[in-house]
């Protein structure tokens, strides 16, 4: 448990998609779960950011958040120490996002490296049905998200840096021209920021290669029986490079103690691709075993994800009111 005098503050969260992925868990959440120890932490479910690229379809929202929130308290996160809650709970969010957007020009906003991605990997084109206001602006509501309990670190993938680096900039302009009421925070990284796909791009729900932290042992062999592998090994006699192959990047993380054993076996050839995808999916099933059973455990409470959310919504409500009254008392209006 993190101490009660603990002072510095972290905010992060995730778009409720659904069930998480390994590269939520090793870019993110991981993380979250360590930091709990030192930090006062709001985990936040962030159901208007789906809005930027899925307004469409609202009504899984709902059992998209409920998914999740099973996932991070099967993987650790703690509701007697860390604030869980829904973003549009708090209506405070929205209120500062219309004020820090004044505080912004489009020009920067169009800069951002990982909105050019998303632009890229979603296929977004110009025109009328093209991006949206909401999805060019939403590095502003990020740092909303994030001022309003006044953080000091926000964990994050890599792909996040840039968003980060917006909320400062937001954040020391707000404190220039009005008076302090932010730190400006820290983006904090982990070794594995930014984690492979079966198909070696980022793992990534849109691109449907992921492994999901919810899945069986079945279906995680199911789906690393597909991933991709060094592709000049074209022969089981062919020696591989693990460097290159992204099973051994899964072995390093999922199983390190055998990593020497199966770069060995690679790189000699006495190791076929088929036998590494069999035995690091085994390992991953191992690895995961406790966050699917913790999982289980708390999906067969009735109403318990909903009391969580329900004590995590109040407790974050108060402090984003607190913050809200010096913003306006600072920029005398409201």
């Amino acid at each position: 448990m993190a101490p009660q005098t603990a002072t510095k503050i972290i905010l992060s969260g995730n778009r409720p998609t659904g069930r998480l992925h390994l590269g939520n868990y090793t870019g993110a959440l991981e993380n979250w779960v360590a930091l709990q120890k030192e930090y006062r932490c709001y985990f936040m479910v962030a159901d208007w950011h789906v809005l930027t690229t899925d307004y469409q379809h609202t009504a899984q929202i709902a059992g998209n958040t409920h998914e999740m929130v099973l996932d991070w308290i099967g993987a650790g996160l703690d509701p007697e120490t860390s604030t869980i809650f829904v973003q549009s709970h708090v209506k405070e969010h929205a209120e500062l996002y219309l004020l820090l957007a004044m505080l912004i020009s489009t020009a920067r906003l169009e800069r951002n490296p990982t909105l050019k991605e998303q632009v890229r990997d979603l296929k977004i084109d110009e025109g009328e049905e093209g991006m949206s206001y909401g999805h060019l602006g939403y590095p502003v509501l990020q740092a909303a998200d994030i001022l309003i309990y006044r953080a000091h670190v926000v964990p994050v993938g890599e792909d996040q840096l840039p968003h980060i680096e917006i909320t400062r900039e937001i954040a020391r302009k707000f404190n220039r021209l009005y008076g302090e009421v932010f730190p400006v925070p820290d983006g904090k990284l982990t070794k594995f920021a930014r984690f492979p796909g079966l198909d070696g791009r980022r793992m990534s729900k849109s691109l449907g290669n992921t492994i999901d932290l919810a899945d069986s042992p079945e279906e995680i062999q199911k789906k690393i029986s597909t991933a991709f592998t060094d592709p000049q090994r074209k022969r089981r006699t062919d020696p591989g490079r693990p460097e290159v192959c992204l099973i051994y990047t899964y072995w390093q993380k999922f199983k390190p103690s055998e990593a020497a054993e199966i770069y060995e076996g690679c790189t000699t050839a006495k190791l076929g691709c088929v036998e590494c995808k069999q035995r690091v999916g085994r390992a991953i099933a191992e690895y995961l075993a406790p966050l699917r059973e913790k999982r289980a455990a708390l999906e067969a409470r009735a109403g318990a994800v909903e009391e969580v959310i329900h004590a995590g919504d109040a407790k974050a409500r108060r402090a984003a009111a607190e913050t809200m009254a010096e913003v306006r008392e600072k920029m005398h209006i409201g």
